[in-house]
This record gives C-alpha cells, sequence and structure tokens, in this order.
C-alpha cells in the first residue's frame, strides 16, 4: 500500500499493532506500550496532512503489517518541536538549510520482527525515497539503536560532517548521492 496523504489512517489500528511492537522492543524496552501506542496515533494523525506526505506499507500473507515507513518533505523554517533542536545542534542552522530542507524526511521506518532479515527494510526505504525531490532524504535515529545505526550504512546511507562538537543522542543520515530508484521494490512475497 502506499499513501500520499490522511487515507493512510485507514490503517491506523494496523500500524500502530505493528509501531508498538517494533518500537517497545529492544533497544526501545524502556517504552511504555499504552503511551507508545497513543503518542504514534496522535502523531500519525497530524502527520499525515504535512506537505508531501507519503506513507508505504507492507503487509504479510494474513494481511497484518509486516512493516511501514512514513515521511514528508522538510519546510522551512526548520521545526524546533521534538528531536529537530538536537539536529540544529548538531549540523548547525546553515547545514540544516542547505542539506535538509526541501528534502524527504523519513521519520519512521520498521519492520515486525518476523519479517527481520527478508530485505524488507531496504525494500521500504528504497519505495519511500523513490520520488524524493531531487533524490534528497534525510533520517534521524537514537545513538544506541546500533541494529538500526548497522543498516543505514549497510545502505548507503551517510552522515553528515557533525558542525558542532555537542555531542546529542541522534544520528542524522543522509541518503547516498546519485541513487537511482527500483522499478517496485515492494512486489515481493514474504
Amino acid at each position: 500500500m502506499r499513501s500520499s496523504g490522511p487515507e493512510i489512517l485507514g490503517v491506523l489500528d494496523a500500524l500502530s499493532d505493528a509501531y508498538v511492537e517494533i518500537f517497545t522492543a529492544p533497544p526501545w524496552a524502556h517504552r511504555s506500550p499504552a503511551a507508545t501506542r497513543h503518542d504514534f496515533r496522535e502523531r500519525l494523525k497530524g502527520d499525515a496532512h504535512r506537505p508531501g506526505f507519503r506513507a508505504v506499507v507492507a503487509v504479510d500473507e494474513a494481511g497484518a503489517v509486516a512493516g511501514f515507513a512514513t515521511g514528508w518533505i522538510t519546510q522551512a523554517p526548520f521545526p524546533a518541536d521534538r528531536a529537530y533542536g538536537k539536529v540544529l545542534r548538531r549540523l548547525g542552522a546553515d547545514r540544516v538549510d542547505e542539506l535538509l530542507i526541501g528534502s524527504l524526511e523519513i521519520d519512521e521506518l520498521g519492520v515486525r520482527s518476523g519479517a527481520r532479515r527478508s530485505g524488507l527494510g531496504g525494500r521500504l526505504l528504497s519505495s519511500i525515497t523513490a520520488t524524493a525531490p531531487g533524490g534528497r532524504s534525510w533520517l534521524l535515529t537514537w545513538s544506541q539503536a546500533h541494529d538500526a545505526l548497522a543498516f543505514y550504512r549497510r545502505q548507503g546511507w551517510e552522515e553528515p560532517e557533525v558542525v558542532h562538537s555537542e555531542e546529542t543522542d541522534i544520528v542524522v543520515f543522509l541518503s547516498p548521492p546519485e541513487r537511482l530508484p527500483e522499478a517496485d521494490p515492494l512486489e515481493w512475497t514474504p
């Protein structure tokens, strides 16, 4: 399933189930499932209306969400909520303007445990970034999510040079340069 707006909310319950399973397991096991579900649902209800919003959802043979990715075009001025302040501190305002404004921001990418190591994460990432403006995408992840860090590096994503030495608990990644979109990376059989 591909979505470019609020129609993604039609599968909000199924996405919420997947999100909670993925993002309350290690290294996020410290999170409350109830609070995680509530926060994700409320956030997605607003995010689905952002300019350039898009989502891709992969389902398994039983029709359950196996994985998903969401994102949107980063607008100016650069936001100040959530972890955006950490991104500003890490890269500096000029680099944020140069590298992130107008790019596709990958907000969420998750694959359920039963679908991991199948290549689904890479297909989701390729699918959601296939039409990124100028081929430019970015994302951030938690510095303690070691499997996620390794995954993005294997996919060819790169960390931009850090402008400020001030440490934060996030890592910013930029999409690989000159990445050619795949024809239809989500045609697969689990």
